[in-house]
């Protein structure tokens, strides 16, 4: 009895300071901003615009693909939710050394609650795409569901990768450089800015490849249940049934690995900090 009551207080414990801290990071997010939340759109926004103006009106990269402003913006939006996630996740056990070193509470909330709040970011952002969906015409149906999922898998994605790069920034702090470097690298490696289209008629293989990374294949899944039939994903593209659920075997196995880690280095946390 005794120890059941002592479990519901710990619950009740971790769960009131889990929405302490999200609602913490969403708002020191935009303190001393004139603007506050309204950048979680802009900034989004102010890049579409530049990649809009860059790729379709000079470089006309977005004239065979249908509705093509929601389909560069969903693409930036989801990217941005990767990013935020991903970085804030990281830097999240180090900004909170001071919690960590006087309270004895589950590390992993630190990490969930970054997370949340840049998927509260990106509930706002897709408010916007749905207000683009709406002024371009596109057509909604019962596949636009298909969105709730993905962006589940999306989520567990960026979380089990937070998870990881927490584990390692903590004792080695040039893990974050890296970690830009290497978004840099893949925000161009991953069909944002432009067409699958146009590396599948280079080279249909090379195409296949892109979509193995879980990224690409949840923006172009998003792309198809929200915005065209025609977006090309894994199941229109690789023929090989095994390829087509690669990147699902690679979430779960960054998933384990990374929340195994976690769950050994956290226990050093206090000392490291």
């Amino acid at each position: 009895m005794i120890v059941s009551r002592q479990a519901k207080e710990r619950r009740a414990y971790a769960s009131a300071l889990f929405k302490q801290l999200v609602i913490t990071d969403f708002k020191l997010r935009y303190q001393g901003s004139a603007l506050g939340v309204l950048w979680s759109v802009l900034k989004p926004l102010f890049l579409f615009a530049i990649l809009y103006v860059v790729f379709d009106k000079f470089l006309n990269l977005g004239r065979d693909i249908e509705h093509f402003p929601v389909y560069l913006l969903l693409g930036i939006v989801l990217w941005t939710f990767f990013l935020e996630s991903t970085v804030q996740g990281m830097q999240s056990i180090v900004a909170r050394g001071d919690l960590i070193r006087k309270i004895n509470f589950p590390k992993s909330i630190i990490i969930i609650s970054a997370t949340v709040s840049a998927l509260i970011n990106l509930g706002i952002n897709l408010m916007v795409v749905i207000v683009f969906m709406v002024i371009n015409q596109v057509d909604f149906g019962w596949s636009s569901l298909w969105i709730i999922p993905i962006i589940a898998e999306l989520y567990v994605l960026a979380l089990a990768i937070a998870f990881l790069l927490a584990s390692v920034n903590v004792k080695y702090r040039d893990f974050g450089y890296l970690w830009e470097i290497f978004l840099q690298a893949m925000f161009y490696a991953t069909p944002i800015i432009y067409p699958l289209q146009m590396v599948a008629a280079q080279s249909s293989v090379a195409a296949g490849a892109l979509l193995l990374s879980p990224v690409a294949q949840i923006i172009q899944d998003a792309r198809h249940a929200l915005v065209t039939d025609d977006t090309m994903t894994l199941w229109n593209t690789v023929d090989t049934v095994w390829l087509r659920f690669t990147p699902f075997i690679i979430i779960v196995v960054i998933a384990v690995f990374a929340f195994l880690l976690f769950k050994r280095n956290s226990k050093k946390f206090a000392e490291q900090l």
